[in-house]
């Protein structure tokens, strides 16, 4: 009898351990069963399910000895405390602003061509977006791409632009050109490499043949300078290109837009990315490192725009009246043709400003009462030579004291 007492006792223990192993089986079928049930969530509520399913790892099942002993190692993770992995969010991707209504242009609204190559093109799409709302001004693009100065045989701009003159088709001309004229010239018959003296020659020639033909037909033209460029030594290329003709905008009266510093780092060096117009960082030029994005142009446009007010005003007039900035100068003389080179730019930059030093300034009263006024007459040069020697304006050119020209006269 004391015999079965035993072995029930014994069935029951091993009962309760067994049970104790089946139970987590139990549970964890039933959290399976759970999570199996398909729910019809939003897309957040799957991210967040996603985020959590992650996270959550399945228990380790609990033996007897973990019972009777426990577990270290799996303590040490249950009391280990949750750090969740914070949620990234995307920023949105940049898009156009929103097209402007079409405006429907006046019969003698203004037209304002584009000349040039490829970023002619951009260039003129950008007017467009920035004038659609003004019913006076039309935007004309006559941008070619791959043409340039370099190949008429390809597309020659100086007979082009004569013609469209005689067409009258334009009332304001902007030009921007030379991304394609870093190439090998032919000048009666022979070849000659890029900024050679006998390729800036004849390539100074050309833009002034251009530019003239538009000033002699009281056109009021905008010439765009290049902007900085990626590729080192096509950059230096581009950049002495800008400068040579802005030497030759200068020389034939026309109005030369500077926009190298606009699209430039405080280094002076390339930049994909700048300011827009609303203050925002976004990209300038394309990947190409030559062009620019529409934002770039969009900016061009705007800048062109307070150049442009020089001349058009709104409401369909246009002043044709151009002015020679050098008109009375010395720098006149010096850089019209044969053109003395580029060192001459400095005093076009400078020509303006130039104040005469042997002269009286004229005060405001002295225009009221001008016929009553006698100025000072200019000081005569020749003075200089009456010095005796040892004087401080005797210049080492004085004349000798009497007694020492009695001495060597010999009188």
């Amino acid at each position: 009898m004391r015999k079965y007492w035993q072995l029930w006792i014994i069935g029951i223990v091993v009962a309760a351990l067994m049970a104790t192993d089946m139970l987590p089986m139990f549970a964890q079928a039933e959290e399976a069963a759970v999570t199996a049930v398909p729910v019809i969530t939003t897309a957040t509520e799957r991210a967040e399910t996603i985020i959590v399913a992650q996270q959550k790892k399945p228990r380790k099942r609990k033996t007897l000895m973990d019972l009777l002993f426990g577990n270290e190692e799996e303590q040490r993770r249950e009391e280990a405390p949750v750090v969740e992995t914070p949620a990234v969010v995307k920023p949105k991707a940049a898009s156009l602003p929103p097209a402007k209504p079409a405006v429907e242009k006046a019969v003698g609204a203004t037209r304002l061509a584009v000349f040039g190559d490829s970023m002619a093109v951009d260039l003129a799409k950008a007017l467009e977006r920035l004038h659609a709302e003004d019913p006076n001004l039309v935007i004309i693009s006559q941008g070619v791409g791959s043409s340039g100065f370099v190949r008429p045989d390809f597309f020659d701009w100086n007979k082009t632009i004569g013609e469209q003159i005689a067409a009258d088709s334009f009332d304001i001309a902007v030009v921007v050109i030379g991304i394609n004229d870093r190439q090998t010239m032919k000048i009666d018959g022979k070849s000659f490499k890029s900024l050679t003296p006998e390729w800036t020659t004849e390539y100074t020639a050309r833009v002034t043949d251009f530019v003239t033909q538009l000033r002699n037909a009281n056109k009021p033209t905008i010439w765009v300078g290049l902007p900085p460029m990626e590729a080192p030594s096509y950059a230096r290329a581009i950049n002495q290109i800008s400068e040579i003709q802005k030497l030759a905008i200068f020389s034939a009266g026309a109005e030369f837009l500077d926009i190298y510093e606009r699209f430039a780092t405080e280094e002076g060096k390339y930049t994909t990315h700048g300011p827009d117009l609303n203050g925002n960082r976004v990209r300038m030029r394309k990947d190409d490192g030559i062009h620019f994005s529409a934002a770039g142009a969009d900016k061009l446009a705007f800048y062109l725009s307070q150049t442009l007010k020089l001349y058009y005003r709104g409401g369909g007039a246009v002043g044709v009246e151009v002015a020679d900035p050098l008109l009375g100068t010395d720098a006149q003389l010096m850089v019209r043709p044969p053109y003395q080179g580029l060192g001459q730019i400095r005093l076009l930059e400078v020509a303006g400003a130039v104040i005469s030093l042997t002269h009286a300034r004229r005060r405001a009263a002295d225009l009221v009462t001008a016929g009553a006024v006698e100025l000072a007459p200019a000081f005569d040069t020749s003075l200089l030579i009456q010095a005796p020697v040892g004087r401080v304006d005797a210049f080492g050119v004085g004349k000798l004291p009497e007694a020492e020209q009695v001495n060597a006269t010999g009188r």
